[in-house]
C-alpha cells in the first residue's frame, strides 16, 4: 500500500483489535473447521463496515491484525508462527512470495465475481493469469501541485521539475524506486532497468534536482502541502487524494510519457486454514457494491470496472485517478529486482539523499 498510517487514526481501536485478535488467533487458529477467517493486511485499509456486514451475511468472525511494510509481512509469513488465511502485498511481493512457495494457487472454480474486474489490471507480470492474486487497490505515482502558486501547464511532465523556477519547491517521497524510478522515465528509461550505467546516469540527473528539493520526507508530505509549506511534490495517488480532501488548491497529475502503477492484490498464504471463509471473503469483496463502497472509505482507485460504475460521478470520472487508457498504457509495474540490483539502487538513492542535505 502506498500509504503510511496516519498514526494517530484510530490507534486506540486497532489496538483493542489486536489484543482481541491475538486471543481469537490462539483458540482458532489451528482448528480448520473453525468459522473464522484471519486476515492480514495493511492498517486502516478496509471499512470496518465492511467487516461488519461480511459477519453478519456468513457468519464467519474476522480477525485483523495488521502490517506496514511488505518486507515485515513477508517475514512474518515466511516464519510461519501464525495461520493467516489472507494477506495482500503489493505487485513486486507477489513475484518474491511466489519464487519463496508461500502462496497458494486460487481455485478459480470457487470465486465468483472476478469477471467484474477490469481486464487492465489483471494477468500482469507479477502474476500471469492471475493464478495467485485477486486484484484489490491500485494507484500511480505522480506531481501534486499547489494552484495558488503554480499553473497547471507548469507541471504535467517529469522533465517540468527541473525548472531553475522551482528552487526549494518540491518535496519528494521517500522512496528509492520511485524517486530513482522517475528519473528513468524522463531520460525514456525503463522504471526496472538493471543496467548501472543508465542508474549512475539517472542518479546525475537527480543531483541537478536536489537545489528544487525542498525534503525527501515519508509521511508529513501531506502536512507540508495541506498547510502550504510547499507548492510541489512527488508522491503516490492515495495520499494525493488525501491532501486534496483537505486542500482544495491541491491537484495531482499523472505525466503521459510514464510512471509507476501500482497494486495490492488479496492472496492465499501457504499457512491458509480457513478455505471455506478465504473463498466467502474473496466473493464478497469482489461484489461491486461491497468494492464500492471500500473505495469511497479508502480513497484509492478500485480495479472492479463493475464497482467503479457505482461510485459517485466526482470520483469515477476523476482523471486525477482514474487516468485515460493513453496515461494507462504507459505506466510501468515494478519487478522483483536481485539483491544485486536492490543493493545498487539503494546505493545510488543514499548517494542522492545524501549530497542532498
Amino acid at each position: 500500500m502506498k500509504r503510511l498510517l496516519s498514526l494517530l487514526l484510530g490507534i486506540a481501536a486497532i489496538c483493542v483489535l489486536l489484543a482481541f485478535s491475538a486471543n481469537k488467533l490462539q483458540s482458532t487458529s489451528g482448528d480448520s473447521s473453525a468459522k473464522v477467517l484471519n486476515l492480514y493486511n495493511w492498517g486502516d485499509y478496509i471499512d470496518p463496515a465492511l467487516i461488519t456486514k461480511f459477519q453478519k451475511e456468513t457468519g464467519y468472525h474476522v480477525n485483523v491484525e495488521t502490517f506496514d511494510s511488505n518486507e515485515a509481512m513477508f517475514t512474518k509469513i515466511k516464519q510461519g508462527g501464525t495461520s493467516y488465511d489472507l494477506t495482500v502485498p503489493s505487485d513486486y511481493m507477489i513475484e518474491k512470495m511466489r519464487a519463496a512457495h508461500l502462496l497458494k494457487p486460487l481455485d478459480k472454480s470457487r470465486l465468483t465475481g472476478f469477471a467484474n474486474l477490469d481486464a487492465r489490471f489483471t494477468n500482469q507480470s507479477f502474476d500471469p493469469h492471475n493464478r495467485y492474486s485477486v486484484p484489490y487497490f491500485w494507484g500511480t505515482l505522480g506531481i501534486i501541485y499547489n494552484d495558488q502558486s503554480i499553473k497547471p501547464e507548469e507541471v504535467q511532465h517529469w522533465n517540468d521539475l527541473w525548472q531553475p523556477k522551482f528552487k526549494n519547491k518540491i518535496m519528494l517521497i521517500d522512496s528509492t524506486r520511485d524517486v530513482l524510478g522517475f528519473s528513468l522515465v524522463s531520460m525514456n528509461q525503463s522504471m526496472n532497468t538493471t543496467n548501472p550505467a543508465i542508474l549512475k546516469a539517472a542518479q546525475a540527473k537527480l543531483n541537478r534536482l536536489s537545489p528544487n528539493v525542498k525534503a525527501v520526507v515519508a509521511d508529513e508530505i501531506k502536512m507540508y502541502m495541506t498547510e502550504n509549506e510547499a507548492p510541489l511534490a512527488v508522491d503516490w495517488s492515495g495520499e494525493a487524494s488525501e491532501m486534496i480532501a483537505n486542500n482544495p488548491h491541491l491537484h495531482y497529475v499523472v505525466p503521459t510519457e510514464g510512471s509507476n502503477l501500482w497494486f495490492d492484490n488479496l492472496v492465499i498464504p501457504k499457512t491458509a486454514k480457513h478455505y471455506k471463509a478465504i473463498y466467502a471473503f474473496l466473493n464478497f469483496m469482489l461484489k461491486p457494491e461491497n468494492a464500492a463502497q471500500n473505495a469511497e472509505y479508502i480513497g484509492y482507485a478500485t480495479p472492479n470496472k463493475k464497482a467503479k460504475a457505482l461510485l459517485p460521478k466526482s470520483i469515477r470520472n476523476d482523471k486525477q485517478f482514474y487516468p485515460s487508457d493513453r496515461t494507462i498504457a504507459n505506466l510501468q509495474v515494478y519487478s522483483d529486482l536481485s539483491p544485486h540490483t536492490i543493493g545498487l539502487y539503494n546505493d545510488l538513492y543514499l548517494e542522492f539523499k545524501m549530497n542532498h542535505h
